[in-house]
């Protein structure tokens, strides 16, 4: 059924009670998303508008195209490795239209009815590439957490920790301190008052330190400039046979990373509302956005969970809150982008540091460990694979192996 999920919501009738919880639940999660997006995109490699645009242009197409009533889509940490590597291999333009491509397959996988393939992938493989993803997410912030002076942080993992050993004399005390002042504020919050926007608060609390105090700690605008406050206007990457045949290996991992988080968001929201999402329509939605995102200078996009499960939690009544989260970021970058622009660099290392730990599934690899020996392998091997090597190789490797171990005959069970 390719019929959005907004359609639906508005046939049934659309009043001003809904609308208040919409506005309400998208302005939550816009709260959240300003400094994630912004810390994401640094992380990947690039600008922090860069971060903005995606959430604002996917975020807004995700939700009206989309085949979830509560899907959040933006930038998210799980695609940091992904265009991190796609940016020092190829460049920014590179990315763009590997991006490009990347929501033409995904519409591909839409329109043949795909969306459905996503529980073929075992669930160690699942739980393995996430972890991964997590444990590169926090080496992408050591250097901003700890003040590290390095000139280019390399993509590789194991030349990634040669070169913090290297830079270890040049660890800032000061910077230090406001990171892990902002880890503890969101900590704290987590616990006592999980409905505050604690990432907010934190990054607030640290810039407020940082100018009032006049410390030296590196900003979002002492590094990157100050941030756009408009709209790129939209333009087309340099496209060409050679080019895009180049860049093939890279969207398909963006669409099939693209694919698998977006599903596994609308399927944990499902689990939260006791709703069904509509698979292949998502797929369509998050094709859309990753050809509209890149026009606009953004990152690729995806289903963003933590977002998703915010939105859920305020009340959202249907896509109309995603779609205002958009609006609201969009406001919020015309009004206060010189403000985000004093936003410390290590405040937003610790934001990431959080969301790398709830990426972790510690308590699924826990899990996983007390079950069978085939499993945690397969667990542990893709882990590996998604740190050492690449993302589409782990997945790939890890579902084969899967699905041969299965194959292969058991022991007998001997009873008491």
């Amino acid at each position: 059924m390719l019929v959005p999920k907004l359609v639906t919501v508005l046939r049934d009738g659309y009043g001003l009670a809904a609308l208040r919880k919409d506005a309400l639940s998208g302005l939550t999660v816009a709260i959240v998303a300003l400094p994630l997006a912004m810390a994401i995109a640094i992380a990947s490699g690039t600008t922090p508008d860069r971060g903005l645009v995606t959430a604002i242009v996917a975020g807004f197409i995700i939700s009206a195209f989309g085949g979830s009533r509560h899907q959040i889509g933006g930038p998210t940490a799980a695609f940091v490795i992904v265009v991190y590597g796609v940016i020092h291999q190829h460049g920014y333009d590179g990315l763009l239209l590997a991006t490009l491509m990347a929501g033409g397959l995904l519409l591909l996988a839409g329109l043949f009815r795909l969306g459905s393939l996503i529980r073929f992938i075992p669930h160690p493989v699942i739980t393995g590439f996430t972890a991964g993803i997590a444990v590169t997410i926090l080496s992408t912030q050591v250097k901003d957490f700890f003040g590290l002076h390095i000139t280019e942080v390399p993509a590789d993992f194991i030349a990634k920790l040669a070169a913090f050993i290297a830079a270890a004399p040049s660890f800032s005390p000061l910077t230090f301190a406001i990171a892990a002042l902002s880890l503890g504020i969101i900590i704290v919050l987590r616990r006592w008052r999980p409905t505050w926007p604690g990432f907010l608060i934190a990054i607030t609390v640290a810039t407020l330190l940082v100018q009032l105090l006049h410390l030296p700690v590196e900003s979002i605008e002492s590094r990157f400039g100050a941030i756009p406050a408009s709209l790129p206007r939209p333009a087309l990457p340099q496209i060409s046979g050679a080019r895009m045949l180049e860049l093939l290996p890279s969207a398909f991992t963006i669409a099939l990373l693209a694919g698998i988080e977006s599903l596994l968001s609308c399927v944990i929201a499902d689990a939260m509302t006791g709703r069904q999402h509509r698979s292949n329509i998502e797929l369509i939605s998050q094709g859309l956005a990753n050809i509209a995102s890149p026009l606009f200078g953004g990152l690729p996009a995806t289903g963003a969970l933590a977002r998703t499960a915010t939105n859920i939690r305020a009340g959202a009544h249907g896509p109309i809150s995603g779609m205002l989260h958009a609006v609201f970021l969009l406001l919020f970058m015309l009004v206060f982008a010189p403000l985000a622009g004093l936003f410390p660099l290590a405040a937003l290392a610790a934001l990431l540091v959080v969301v790398a730990w709830n990426m972790s599934e510690w308590h699924q690899i826990m899990q996983t460990a007390r079950g069978p020996k085939t499993d945690f392998t397969v667990l542990l091997l893709t882990l590996a694979l998604t740190v050492l090597l690449d993302l589409t190789v782990a997945i790939v490797v890890g579902t084969a192996l899967s699905y041969g171990l299965k194959l292969l005959p058991q022991p007998p069970q001997h009873r008491a």
